[in-house]
């Protein structure tokens, strides 16, 4: 999951996502070729931006990378997750936003060794900027020490 491996666990050749508005259509069926109505529309869909992260891998196997996204005035938190550990892990993830509001929600870490995500509800309204995620994986049930740490702005690998 390193810089240069090739195996990153997200998909970078997406911009939109789910619950994308579509451009407006010509009567002779022609996409995209009416006008936009919003300047954020990108002919395909709302675009999404994305702040991320490092991605980390720490010793027992486990790696993580978490992104704050933003699509028009929503925003959320999802960590990108890769388990090799042999184990299922708790795994959770917050988001905080301006003036202390935090939303939290656990992720299912199963043993699987192939990529998966979890993702925070949408907030609304809200600037961009002040948002921040933090994503904390351990042994299941609160059985051995947190393994990994991750944020949006900055990791930390703990544990063995």
């Amino acid at each position: 999951m390193g810089s240069g491996t090739g195996d990153g666990l997200r998909d970078h050749g997406t911009s939109a996502g789910a619950g994308d508005a579509k451009a407006p259509s010509d009567p002779d069926g022609d996409p995209g070729s009416g006008t936009r109505s919003s300047p954020s529309l990108l002919g395909i869909g709302l675009s999404t931006a994305a702040r991320c992260g490092p991605e980390l891998t720490a010793p027992d196997g486990i790696e993580a990378q978490t992104c704050v996204l933003t699509q028009g005035e929503e925003n959320w938190a999802r960590a990108y997750y890769r388990n090799a550990t042999g184990r299922a892990l708790d795994g959770v993830l917050t988001l905080m936003g301006p003036g202390g509001r935090t939303v939290q929600i656990r992720c299912v870490v199963g043993v699987r060794d192939e990529p998966a995500s979890c993702e925070t509800p949408r907030e609304t309204g809200r600037s961009p900027a002040g948002y921040t995620a933090v994503a904390e994986f351990a042994g299941r049930g609160g059985e051995g020490p947190l393994l990994l740490r991750v944020g949006s702005n900055s990791g930390t690998v703990t544990g063995s």
